[in-house]
Formats: C-alpha cells, structure tokens, sequence
C-alpha cells in the first residue's frame, strides 16, 4: 500500500520557525473528541506540540558545531552507561557499550581501512546489535552511511552500491554467497569486509580483529567538524519506476525530524519498542532505532518478523510500543485466538498501512492498544500522522497545516499514468470526498532532496507548472482521498509500483529479470488484489517467442534465483499480443482488473508452486484455494 519508509511524517516539526506558541496557548491540555470542538481542539494540540520541537530543531541546527543524533548518544552513555539501548535474542547493547563500539569502530574504519571524512560506507547487515554501532561508527566520521536491502542480489546489489558511490562495503558473513556473487563486479577500487575475525572468501577482510585492537577514547570532533544539518547522513533505497533500487538521501535535519513521531506519540525513555521491521528501512532505523537513541528508551531487535513468536517476544522483553507496518497486524489478527491474547504490556503501536477491519479485529482481540498510523515515504516533503485515533484514517487536515505546507489532491489519469490537466495546461484539484494523487509544493519548508546518483529519478518525482506558470511540486505517486469532515485516507500507488509484503516492487525490474528467460520475448509486470491481503502481489503477462513453449520449472528456478520473495511473480498469464499505449508504455489497468481469476480468463494461467518447485498451471481449484487462504502466499 504505502511507501513504508516513513521519514516525512514530521517534516512539519520546523513550523516552529514560522509560527509562535501563542496561538494554541490554553489548548495543549485539551484532548481530541468525537465533536468538531474536541477535533479542533485536537488540531491545537497537535500543532503546539510540532511547534515545540519545531523550536528545538531549529536551535539544534543553529549550534557550532550543529546537534546530531550522535549528541543524543554521548547524553546518555555519561548518563546511564549501563541502560538497554538495544536487545536482540540474548545479547544487550547499552548506551555506554553503544558509544564505546562506535568509538572504537570508528577508528578501525578511518585509521585501518581508510575511510576518509564525508566518504560513504555500505552496509549490508541482517538486523543485530553490529548494525547500530557501526552505523553509529560511519557517522562520527562525517560520512553517510549505504543502508542496502539484504534481500537484494546480483545487479540489484551493484546498483544500489554504485548509486551511494561507496568504495567500502561491511557485511554480514551469513551473506557470503551474495557477497560472492557480486565480487567479480565490484572492480578493485571497492574494499569488502566481514563483520567477523574471519573470512571465508578470497579477497574479503575481517573487521571485528580490526576493531578489538582500537581504541574507545572519545572520537575527536573534529573528524566531522564540517557535518552541517544538510550534510547527508543515511542513502535509504526506495523502489521507483526505474526497476532498480533509488538511494533516497536522508541528512542530520531529517534524522532529527524523524524522531519527532516518538515526541508526538508520547514515547518515553522507560518504554521498549520492538520492531520486527529491517533495518535498511526507514521505519525501523530513522524513526524506531533513533527514536529510542534521542528518547533513551530500549529498541528491541528481531531479525525477521514471526506471527507466532510475536507475542512471546513482547511478553519477554516487557515490550510497550510495536512498529508495524499493516501486514503485520493482520498476521497476528489471523493466528487462532489464544487465552493469553491480552496479557502483554504493549499499550501503543505505530506504523502505516492499516486497513480499518483489521484495525478494528487487532484492538478486539489483543486490547485497547493505542493506534498512532501514519502516511509518508522516505524520500517525500509531506507526511500526515492519525493523532486522533479515526479508524483507518492516516491524519487530519487542518486549514494552517495545509496553507503552510501547500499540499493538494489532483486528478489522476490512471490510463495514461500521468496526473490529468485542464485546456490552459494546468493540474485540477479534487474536491473532498474523491480521490487524487497527494502532491506538496517544494520549498524551503518541504524540501524534495532527491535520489543519489539519480539525476533523472529525481527530476521524474517533480511536477512542474502544476497550478501556475514556474511552481514546482514533489509527486507522490499515491493516492488519497480527504473526507469531508477533514480525515485523510491512503487509497492506492500508482504508475509502475506496488506493494507486496511490507517491500515496494518495482514492475520494470521485474520485467528485466523475465526478460532474461530464452523462451520469453515480453514481460508486462503488474500488481493484483487476493482477497484477504494488503496491498497486490505480483503477476506477469508474458508472451512466448516464436516456436517456443512455457517451461514452468525453468521460469521458477530463474525468479528464485534474481529475485527476492516478495518480488516473484506469483501467477503468469500467457498472452500472443501485449497492447502498448501510443508512447510504449504497456497497458496494465485491464489486466490489473481481470486479474488471476481462470473462470473470467481464457488465456494460459499458472501460479508459482514452491511445493512443486515450478510455475503449474492455475485451476479453478487452485484459484478458490487460493481466494480462501488455504493456500499460502
């Protein structure tokens, strides 16, 4: 459904520079209600709240040297060196071990591997306690830190390090084959490193002997005299239009900001969080692991979410607040009730991309547990944040919010793929109660920072001329619908991407890799709704070449190999002609409707067997098994 990675959520938290306190003075103790009094009173709050910390940024940023996250860090480690920042399995990170490794890390990087002032690192790390110090490590060296996908293989993994321009990559060594596999493209120039005292593989070092041997004096701060609030801090990868992975650059200002939604939420430093959400994304590192940094409360890792254990984990770690994105929630909903649904201390969730019903299920059966849902993306100016609590909603709209930070709905033509626009020219708003594609005026404000390396992705997100001649905007590429009553409601993606398992999937990737495939001539990836699950899992209509015939096994072995699960397409459709649009573009809203059903389908039908290993034809049968949840996907 949603861009999950959610920086913009409070880039607001800068009104402050333009707006006193006066206007919501009285106010702030006033809860929301279900009347247009209490709502009002509710949009005061909010507003005096993001006023606050707007102040407090802003004074952050104006510092010699300026305030970064890492401040936040050394507070605590002088504080309470031995309070539990991170947990993960049975192994405990506390502040002072934080800062310690990070210092010590630190100069293992600069002085033994040479990564030199505001150079960029890689790290390709499954969810642990070494991703934060390490990452703690890059940044007291003024660099930015690479947040690859751990899933992302072969040409997918050369992109994403090509597009950050890092010449050092850190990684896991229960990764050595993708770390293998890409080794030959590296070139020489790109210095590879386990997280071990060990390695396996030719040609890759070891970096924990290297950091054993340093020294955990403080870092000089002068290492990182130059680090400014715009200087980048993190390349966090979005899926985009292109097919390959976007590094979205994310500076010290939009860290700040992203652990304004632990201020609006009301987290505390005697809180646990626990996320079962990757690092790499930017719900779990800008807003969870920085959050609980800023907040001194304990982030609880897993490395990879579990229905089943994940109430065990709350109740074991004493855990307060959970990070969600909306399939998780719903997998929890779908386990068989238990008597001890409600014994936990989970007393608030944040995340993004939950439907109502199962919001409505979720509190019914785990308790009254406070919902703070949210809509943004990482790379986007504009985010909105459900303080009021509305079922299904993602935020309100209130008229000084929106006059401030120009944000509008405009008609979207979902045929031809491009926002709709009137005789002189000009993009139309939609009035409330319909829905539009979410566009924000960039500004100083709102700015739209971009992608690395990607002048040309960059330039596809703006919107130029939209409501006069000369305004820029940044296009989201979703849309969503402002009720009457002012609530805001995520509707849909649009263009070449969706959504499937919490990862965005990118069509013309996918297309690539079926391309790749010698009995394939054309590909045509899109997204399809089954009942039952968030967002649309993937399906190709493909047509064969001349004389040749499909091979399901072939095709399974190939997807399994290039692409992650999340990304396979699940159902094939073989069609002898795919319709183009009048620029090449391939026809999908057609398919997308008709989608995988074989009794309204009369062409060739197959779905990915993991069983079998192979792409079997798709029955009736299959079809309703598939409707029902009875078989999994």
């Amino acid at each position: 459904m949603l861009a999950l990675a959610p920086w913009s959520l409070v880039g607001p938290l800068v009104l402050a520079a333009l707006v006193g306190p006066a206007l919501v003075l009285g106010l702030c103790r006033a809860r929301p209600g279900g009347s247009s009094v209490g709502r009002l009173a509710g949009d005061l709050v909010f507003l005096a709240r993001m006023m606050r910390a707007g102040r407090r940024l802003r004074g952050y940023g104006r510092r010699r040297p300026v305030r970064t996250v890492l401040d936040a860090l050394r507070d605590w480690a002088a504080r309470e060196p031995g309070r539990a920042f991170v947990r993960a399995g049975e192994d405990t990170l506390t502040f002072g071990q934080a800062e310690a490794l990070s210092n010590r890390a630190a100069r293992a990087l600069r002085l033994r591997l040479g990564l030199g002032r505001g150079r960029p690192a890689a790290l390709l790390l499954r969810n642990r306690p070494a991703y934060v110090w390490l990452w703690l490590a890059v940044a007291k060296l003024g660099c930015p830190l690479a947040c690859l996908n751990h899933h992302s293989r072969r040409r997918a993994l050369v992109h994403g390090l090509e597009a950050s321009g890092a010449k050092l990559l850190i990684a896991d060594p229960d990764l050595q084959a993708a770390v293998e596999e890409v080794l030959p493209s590296l070139g020489k120039d790109v210095s590879v490193y386990y997280v071990s005292r060990t390695s396996p593989t030719e040609g890759v070092g070891t970096l924990l002997d290297k950091v054993d041997e340093a020294s955990d004096e403080t870092i000089p701060e002068s290492w990182r005299s130059d680090v400014t609030f715009k200087t980048p801090a993190l390349y966090i990868y979005t899926s985009g239009t292109t097919g390959l992975p976007k590094a979205a650059m994310i500076n010290h200002q939009r860290l700040w900001m992203a652990t304004g939604l632990f201020e609006m939420s009301g987290v505390t430093s005697e809180d646990v969080v626990y996320t079962p959400l990757p690092l790499y994304h930017s719900s779990a590192l800008m807003i969870g692991l920085h959050g609980c940094l800023v907040k001194g409360a304990t982030l609880v890792l897993r490395s990879k979410f579990s229905a089943s254990n994940f109430w065990d984990d709350c109740r074991k770690y004493n855990v307060t607040v959970i990070q969600y994105i909306g399939e998780i929630l719903r997998y929890l909903c779908h386990l068989p009730e238990r008597p001890d649904d409600r014994n936990h201390s989970v007393r608030m969730a944040l995340g993004n991309g939950l439907r109502g019903d199962v919001w409505r299920e979720f509190i019914r059966r785990f308790g009254n547990i406070r919902i703070w849902e949210f809509y943004a993306s990482t790379e986007g100016n504009i985010g909105f944040l459900n303080y009021t609590g509305k079922v299904g909603a993602v935020g309100r709209m209130n008229f000084l919010h929106k006059k401030i930070f120009s944000y509008e709905l405009i008609k979207y033509d979902v045929e031809k793929d491009e926002p709709a626009r009137d005789a002189n020219g000009y993009c139309i708003k939609v009035p409330k109660g319909e829905v539009g594609l979410l566009i924000c005026r960039i500004s100083q404000l709102t700015p739209f920072i971009g992608y690395a390396g990607a002048k040309a992705q960059t330039e596809k997100k703006i919107l130029r001329n939209v409501f006069k001649e000369g305004d820029v905007y940044f296009n989201s590429g979703d849309l969503l619908q402002f009720s009457p009553d002012n609530f805001i409601y995520f509707h849909d993606r649009v263009g070449d991407t969706f959504r499937w398992k919490g990862e965005n999937v990118a069509t013309t990737e996918v297309a690539d890799i079926l391309g790749m495939v010698d009995f394939i001539q054309e590909a045509n990836v899109y997204g399809v709704t089954v009942p039952g699950h968030e967002g649309r899992i993937g399906m190709a209509s493909i047509r064969l070449k001349q004389d040749r015939e499909f091979e399901g096994r072939k095709l399974y072995n190939h997807v399994t190999d290039y692409l992650p699960g999340y990304a396979r397409p699940h159902f094939i459709r073989i069609q002898n002609v795919i319709e183009v649009t009048g620029t090449f573009k391939h026809c999908k809203v057609i398919l997308v409707e008709e989608g995988f059903n074989p009794g309204l389908i009369s062409d060739p039908l197959y779905f990915l067997d993991n069983q079998q290993k192979a792409y079997e034809v798709l029955t009736e049968d299959v079809y309703g098994a598939i409707c029902s949840n009875r078989v999994k996907l």
